[in-house]
């Protein structure tokens, strides 16, 4: 065998994995088709991020954040890593309410959030437009540069061994062993292999339900101090959920260089990599609601990337085809790769290594690729 784990992907999620495994004793080989940190980790804004749409959504986030609060001191300058908290702005009475709802939910899980009124969203973000009615700030979220965080984990420890440029064709875990082949021909075996290779994944797995949702960004110039931390709509909640067609919400980070990070959309259906001027117009349209001033910003980049979504929005993370498999799937993340890889790369290690999971989860079972073929049977 090549190494105990094969980890197809060198995303931020299979850096997690491979980082997580090797600190568990166990030799890893990872294999990336392009670079390291590129795909959905290099395309994303790097917000890490506690939401609560489900449970088990909720406990993972929550644990993934606590395990990046504790790797952030070891994280470099480049890394980029802040804990600038997260404004969610409240349009209107209605959406208060909202951040109210979201607040006390919070409250009860132990995760501090305060509700900001008229004067607090102003003290907080004055540049927000001053027709807003509030908001909610969630203190200990933060953002860092994914792709540096990546290579950063991928270099944590000596039994980690990485090849770039090392397309995967196949995988196959029927025998003794797990074993990949590569493009050129080549096998390569372990013991187990993780498929963390996003929006790829069903290529090497047959029925994989994963599905491209297409995200626009846009990078302005230095402008330091106009933000303060990641700024939000509360419906960016409800956009990032729309099943089909496109839709675009207000969503702002201030970079540790000054520049500001905007988004975003969200469009099925496509896979075609060019920036859509009627999508970024639309997108930029709706951040000028919320930060007024916005137009007379110069922009350096726009860009686009591909969240890889699953049809209940959950990731899939665990064995790829039943219990006991030494196929592992950890992909599925949609926007929420970078925040839950950590999480993700314990659920995988417990499962892995028949330990339990090291943080309070309601139902692993949440997250099984099982899930959607029990779905299909009792449809």
């Amino acid at each position: 065998m090549t190494a105990d784990v094969i980890v197809v992907g060198g995303g931020i999620v299979g850096a997690a994995c491979a980082a997580e495994l090797a600190a568990r004793g166990l030799t890893v080989e990872v294999l990336e088709a392009r670079g390291i940190g590129g795909g959905a980790t290099a395309a994303g804004m790097g917000h890490i991020v506690v939401m609560n749409d489900s449970p088990a959504e909720f406990a993972l986030a929550r644990a993934s954040r606590e395990l990046w609060h504790a790797l952030g001191p070891q994280l470099r300058e480049r890394d980029a890593f802040t804990r600038c908290g997260t404004v969610w702005v409240a349009e209107d009475e209605e959406e208060l309410d909202a951040a109210r709802a979201m607040r006390d939910a919070f409250a009860a899980a132990g995760v501090r959030a305060h509700l900001l009124d008229r004067a607090a969203l102003r003290e907080a973000e004055p540049a927000v437009s001053h027709a807003m009615h509030g908001g909610l700030l969630i203190d200990d979220d933060a953002i860092v540069y994914a792709p540096c965080a990546a290579q950063f984990l991928l270099t944590s420890s000596p039994r980690i061994r990485v090849s770039t440029g090392c397309a995967v064709r196949a995988v196959d875990a029927g025998g003794a062993h797990a074993s990949v082949t590569l493009a050129n021909g080549e096998q390569r075996m372990a013991a187990h292999v993780v498929v963390a290779n996003g929006l790829a994944a069903p290529e090497l797995i047959a029925g994989v339900p994963i599905e491209a949702k297409k995200g626009h960004l846009l990078i302005t110039d230095r402008y330091p101090g106009m933000l303060r931390h990641q700024v939000l709509e509360l419906g960016y909640i409800k956009s990032a959920h729309h099943a089909r067609g496109t839709s675009v919400a207000f969503n702002a980070q201030a970079r540790p260089t000054g520049q500001l990070l905007i988004g975003s959309s969200r469009q099925f259906g496509t896979l075609d990599p060019a920036v859509e001027i009627d999508v970024l117009g639309a997108m930029l349209s709706r951040a000028s609601h919320y930060l007024p001033g916005i137009g007379a910003l110069d922009a350096i980049r726009a860009w686009t990337g591909f969240r890889a979504a699953t049809p209940d929005g959950l990731p899939l993370i665990g064995p790829a085809r039943f219990p006991g498999d030494r196929l592992w799937l950890a992909t599925g993340h949609e926007g929420l790769g970078v925040t839950t890889s950590l999480g993700t790369a314990q659920l995988i290690a417990a499962q892995m290594l028949g330990e339990p999971v090291p943080f309070d989860m309601p139902d692993i079972h949440a997250f099984s690729a099982q899930r959607f073929a029990k779905e299909h049977a009792d449809g």
